[in-house]
């Protein structure tokens, strides 16, 4: 069921750096429940067996009902609360993040580590990017192939982005649009091919666009 907007990882990946010879790899996951969370945990265990520690948070539900966080070893409070409070901070959703140190023998201390495993997550969120998931009406517009050209440029000029085409006897262009917005839209389309175009709404669904920071 489609509930609200929220900020979310762009895709899985990693990122790492380096701190007084120490290796951080963040490792970054979208997932919806405790077991894909789990699961996405104990596979960068697997993959960095050797490591010293593989340190984890992650953020789930609509309104993070579910917070978990590990130091795996490291002193208390110095790498998952560190770890948890960027994802905080962001306001990220149904994220998973698993650092992982290699030890490269200087010791950091307790604010060291701390200031590592935050940088270290925030680092990778940064690298691989997020997306605001936005609750969306589909729309879809048939057209005859030679209105194909105009209608893009119509809908590019609007910055509407067309989530997918279909090829058959005719064109159809898929987009998603602000429930609000969708009725003003269809008519100007309308009425912008001069009524050659067949208009259908779909479902509500969430569309990811880029996540702008200063944008509420």
């Amino acid at each position: 069921m489609l509930q609200e907007n929220y900020i979310t990882l762009k895709e899985n990946g990693h990122a790492q750096i380096v701190i007084r010879k120490s290796e951080f790899i963040c490792s970054l996951a979208r997932v919806t429940t405790e077991e894909e969370a789990q699961a996405f945990i104990a596979q960068v265990r697997k993959e960095h067996y050797k490591a010293t520690h593989n340190c984890f948070a992650y953020v789930l539900g609509m309104h993070d009902e579910i917070q978990r966080q590990s130091d795996d070893g490291e002193p208390s409070g110095t790498a998952g609360v560190p770890i948890l409070k960027v994802l905080q901070n962001l306001a990220v959703r149904n994220v998973c993040a698993v650092v992982t140190r290699y030890f490269g023998g200087i010791k950091l201390g307790a604010g060291g580590l701390i200031r590592a495993y935050s940088n270290a997550t925030s680092h990778a969120l940064t690298e691989i990017g997020l997306v605001r998931r936005v609750v969306q009406q589909q729309v879809f517009f048939t057209i005859a192939y030679p209105l194909l050209g105009k209608l893009q440029n119509y809908l590019e000029n609007k910055s509407i982005s067309i989530l997918d085409t279909q090829f058959t006897d005719q064109v159809t262009l898929e987009i998603a649009i602000d429930e609000e917005q969708s009725s003003t839209l269809q008519q100007q389309v309308y009425d912008f091919l001069n009524a050659q175009v067949t208009i259908t709404t779909g479902d509500l669904v969430y569309n990811e666009l880029p996540y702008d920071p200063h944008q509420t």
